[in-house]
């Protein structure tokens, strides 16, 4: 894994029956679908919805998503396990690194790595926001490392 361990926030995100495609496997746009449900619980923790406000409603969008697949996952009921960290933190903007795994298996349990840029953005105006010190802190707690995409010309 590319980030250190401390800043790893781990979530397990359920399949569905209809994320299969024709050739049985997960099909590939679902995985962003389950980016953003782990994005979710992420910020829920990250940033205290009990009772504060969320990031979801100060505003956040999705400015970038890169993704490589690693080996085809199937239907299971068993959840996947994705690990979050923050890759990169700008005055606006953020990189959130994933890696989307089966918690049972050792050795090839890795399906796909990812990163997320998002934007920090005022829903009242539709304009982006600089993060303040609070979400900044937030997201400086978990600050890992990049993702180790395969791809040697990043």
């Amino acid at each position: 894994m590319s980030s250190a361990a401390n800043a790893v926030y781990s979530t397990e995100v359920a399949l569905r029956w209809s994320d299969m495609d024709a050739y049985g496997h997960v099909n590939n746009v679902q995985y962003l679908r389950l980016l953003e449900d782990a994005r979710i619980s992420a910020f829920d923790a990250w940033f205290g919805a009990e009772g504060g406000e969320s990031m979801l409603d100060s505003g956040v969008i999705v400015a970038r998503q890169e993704i490589e697949y690693v080996r085809p996952a199937v239907y299971r009921r068993e959840p996947l396990q994705i690990d979050m960290w923050v890759t990169s933190i700008g005055r606006a903007s953020f990189g959130i690194g994933y890696e989307i795994r089966d918690p049972e298996r050792v050795g090839d349990a890795l399906y796909a790595r990812a990163q997320t840029t998002l934007a920090a953005f005022d829903l009242a105006t539709e304009r982006p926001r600089r993060l303040p010190a609070t979400e900044r802190a937030a997201l400086e707690a978990h600050l890992g490392g990049p993702v180790a995409f395969r791809r040697a010309n990043r």
